[in-house]
């Protein structure tokens, strides 16, 4: 008996389906055109794989989705929930308010029900003052009604968490258990207003992941697939649908770490730089170790600066659709604009009125597609000088990601991968692997299950071997949680940076666990 495994991802432009068998061999593979509603395309491209793999539908036993909902909902403000932010801080953080530099429009949407209340923790873990439990009771009663998630964050939770579990507790005893509460030391890292935003975030698209978890398990059971669902994270692994509803900001930017990871399986490559052309953009991010290497700095999410772990990646404006606009002087200019998934009916080659970068390389013979002749009559020369303008613009890219001025293997992957050479500078070798195109729905559907922990721990008091102990005990609980084989978790990442500026020796362990899918029960299948 096969076991199967599908894998979704949902890009900008296009929906990426594979399925795979047991030994991770493609079977099947499609691109459909994203739709408006999202959930249409990946029906559409589910549908279109089973069928053409012409498997059992009981041996498909798990379902990858990687999705940009979140994301656009965020870009968009759109189908955001109606959430409270109570912030655990006063007095001491009474000068800055929450949302501060976050755009007016986002702060708009999310800012009707802030709160500052008594409490927080010191650096050191010793508490500034009592939580002021009365004061949370009455928020509540307030809320009771208005809001359907909650966004906790009190001071220097990563040290200690009590106050923010206690309100939670509060909450949930007066709003019932249903409601959904987001805290902020499970999310960002030391800082306060970033993590905050992170948190604040988070809660704002809780429905978004629901709304997309129930399309994806409905899809599978119209299909008559019953599967473990399982969503793409940012770091380039999976986690549960449980998990993704309740940390569903971990989603954002796993489209581009599904094909980083997806590029390093397919090449055999776990050291290079991976550059993902799709139809609007071209993202390019490193691989250390077969996982993408994490941004270090602050990352702003739809204007808003937050500090959980991202994906450490450039984007810019170049993909398959892409508008060249040519001015009367011989002069070009280059996107960033594209025609996004009207490619089919946009670009020249294809009956359109729209030049692209996709009719540039089909017109220098660099690319097979569509039909040539529509752009025969077009100035060779001029199309050269765009073309290399495309190249320049991926190869400044790659050098800006690079750590030494040593060429690296450069994996080219996405749709429009083929508008590239195959030399670039700076790249001691360009590998296309097979089925690069949907790169990302495999890198979702091979995916390891992780977990993650960030913590802040006083040395002089538990020692150092103890403390690392404590990190590595509760980050394999946590890919356990997420849906990791107990047997199969290893401890891939483990960081330790002493906090100087804090007494007891205090230091921030972040360690995170991965292990591969639980497995289904055989007797299940027979």
């Amino acid at each position: 008996m096969g076991v199967y495994r599908i894998g979704i991802d949902v890009g900008g432009t296009h929906t990426d389906a594979v399925l795979l068998d047991e030994n991770n061999t493609v079977i099947s593979e499609t691109k459909s055109p994203t739709t408006e509603d999202v959930a249409t395309g990946i029906y559409t491209a589910m549908k279109k794989i089973i069928n053409d793999a012409n498997v059992p539908r009981e041996q498909i036993k798990y379902a990858m989705l990687g999705t940009t909902h979140c994301t656009n909902a965020i870009v968009e403000r759109k189908r955001l929930n109606n959430i409270a932010a109570i912030r655990i801080g006063a007095p001491a953080t009474l000068a800055v308010k929450p949302l501060i530099g976050v755009p007016d429009d986002l702060r708009a949407a999310l800012g009707k029900y802030v709160y500052l209340i008594r409490g927080g923790h010191e650096f050191d873990g010793r508490e500034i003052v009592e939580l002021d439990e009365e004061h949370l009771y009455r928020i509540a009663k307030e809320i009771k009604g208005k809001v359907d998630s909650i966004a906790i964050t009190s001071v220097f939770s990563p040290v200690s968490q009590k106050h923010e579990q206690r309100a939670s507790e509060i909450l949930k005893e007066v709003l019932g258990d249903d409601i959904s509460v987001s805290l902020s030391s499970e999310i960002g890292s030391v800082g306060l207003l970033e993590r905050e935003n992170a948190t604040i975030l988070n809660a704002a698209v809780v429905n978004v992941a629901k709304t997309a978890a129930d399309g994806f398990i409905n899809a599978l059971k119209n299909e008559g697939i019953e599967a473990r669902v399982f969503f793409g994270q940012n770091d380039g692994t999976l986690m549960s649908v449980e998990y993704a509803v309740k940390y569903p900001i971990f989603t954002i930017a796993c489209g581009p770490t599904n094909s980083l990871r997806g590029a390093s399986y397919l090449s055999d490559f776990s050291d290079a730089i991976v550059v993902d052309v799709g139809g609007t953009t071209s993202d390019i991010g490193v691989l250390v170790q077969s996982f993408p290497r994490e941004s270090s700095l602050a990352v702003e999410i739809g204007g808003a600066r937050t500090n959980f772990r991202m994906p450490d990646l450039i984007s810019i404006g170049l993909g398959g659709g892409t508008i060249i606009r040519i001015k009367d002087n011989g002069e070009f200019t280059v996107g960033p604009d594209s025609v996004g998934y009207r490619l089919p009916e946009k670009a020249l080659i294809f009956g359109g009125d729209t030049l692209t970068t996709t009719d540039v390389a089909v017109a220098l013979g660099k690319v097979e597609l569509g039909d040539p002749s529509k752009v025969a009559h077009l100035d060779k020369e001029l199309l050269n000088k765009v073309y290399d303008k495309m190249v320049d613009l991926v190869e400044e890219a790659i050098d800006k990601m690079k750590t030494s001025a040593a060429p690296v293997p450069v994996i080219l992957v996405g749709g429009g991968g083929i508008l590239l050479p195959e030399k670039l500078n700076g790249a001691s070798e360009v590998i296309r692997p097979q089925h690069s195109g949907v790169a990302n729905a495999i890198g979702a559907a091979i995916s390891q299950v992780s977990g993650q922990i960030e913590k802040v721990y006083a040395l002089a008091e538990i020692g150092r071997e103890k403390a690392l102990e404590l990190a590595k005990e509760k980050a394999v609980s946590e890919a356990i949680n997420a849906g990791a084989d107990p047997d199969s978790i290893i401890i891939v990442d483990i960081e330790d940076v002493p906090l100087a500026y804090m007494p007891g020796n205090a230091t921030r362990i972040r360690v995170k666990a991965a292990g591969d899918l639980a497995q289904v029960d055989v007797t299940e299948l027979v």
